[in-house]
């Protein structure tokens, strides 16, 4: 009898201390230190109206055209993207970093904490020289390697330099490419369609391979396709078929390696304003309209691509690989 009271008593005293110490517990967590996340208040901004839509003034330049020739600007984020150190720490190589989409990777990614290095061809110093300004202004290293991808040789050097000017590397943006109006594939020489071919197709290629020794398990590789691999415009034919090779690319490549831990993904952009298409790629007709027929009404800019770039390279998108990420305005397939 006895040694049930005493059992009672224990019980009936185990459970009023676990009281206690259930009712002290949001006492403790209010008297600690929350965790510091910055949360802001962010205002709803209307998607047809944040950048500029047509009309647009004839502006064609010579090939290749620059970026702060444009009018009006591209916003590449330049002003815009804030970073959360996603990419600390990290090393990546963007071919056509100048301008474009590969510009705006370049900021977003020395943003979020990554060294890059971009690559250009000479004519486009002026365009480069900013961005490595605001990849420095970030506090990251800015790597500027100027060079003709169709060159063999060369694609491995940059890399190599890359690789050793940045101490490793682990994140690959093929992005640079060739874009060129012609009504007819009559009008297309083959020294124009080779000049396409081997700047789209040959330099990724030939950069892959020449990475791949340097890049371990964790790793990601980002092509620039377009909506163009899967509804092509008539007078792109020989830059809408690189796009479909490069789709596949994608694809094929993130199967053969994804075994090994490296990532493989592709971004497909609809009509943006680059000056891709000011120095050829589309006609003077076209461009005045550029983007209209998007439901939004517009064409993107490069800045609204940046964060796809940023998440596809980072760890939280770790079953992530053979994906083909669309940003068209309502527009084209993925």
């Amino acid at each position: 009898m006895n040694d049930n009271k005493m059992s009672r008593r224990k019980a009936l005293g185990g459970l009023t201390l676990a009281m206690a110490a259930v009712a002290a517990t949001p006492i403790l967590a209010h008297t600690s230190q929350p965790l510091d996340f910055n949360l802001q208040p962010v205002d709803l901004q209307d998607p047809t109206t944040k950048y500029p839509r047509p009309p647009f003034t004839h502006q064609n330049q010579p090939w290749p055209a620059l970026a702060s020739k444009m009018e009006p600007r591209p916003d590449h984020g330049e002003t815009t993207y804030k970073g959360s150190g996603r990419l600390a720490g990290r090393k990546a190589l963007i071919t056509g970093g100048d301008s474009g989409m590969g510009r705006a990777a370049a900021i977003a990614y020395a943003r979020e904490g990554a060294d890059v290095a971009i690559n250009y061809l000479p004519q486009e110093e002026p365009d480069a020289k900013e961005v490595v300004e605001l990849i420095k202004k970030a506090g990251r290293k800015a790597v500027a390697i100027p060079g003709d991808l169709r060159d063999e040789s060369f694609c491995k050097k940059l890399v190599d330099e890359a690789a050793k000017q940045l101490g490793g590397l682990d994140i690959l943006i093929s992005n640079a490419a060739r874009q060129q109006s012609n009504p007819s594939v009559l009008d297309i020489t083959s020294e124009q369609f080779d000049w396409t071919i081997k700047t789209n197709i040959y330099s990724p290629f030939w950069i892959i391979k020449a990475a791949l020794p340097y890049l371990k398990p964790g790793s990601s590789i980002i092509g620039t396709t377009s909506v163009q691999a899967t509804d092509p415009s008539p007078d792109l034919f020989d830059y809408a078929l690189t796009k479909a090779a490069t789709t596949n690319l994608v694809k094929s490549l993130a199967k053969q390696l994804g075994p090994k831990g490296i990532r493989v993904n592709g971004v497909a952009p609809g009509p943006i304003w680059t000056p891709l298409q000011m120095g050829g790629g589309s006609t003077p007709e076209k461009l005045k309209e550029f983007g209209k027929d998007t439901p939004l009404g517009r064409p993107g800019q490069p800045a609204e691509l940046a964060s796809i770039y940023v998440q596809l390279a980072a760890n939280d998108a770790s079953f992530s690989t053979g994906q083909i990420y669309g940003a068209a305005g309502g527009n084209g397939q993925p």
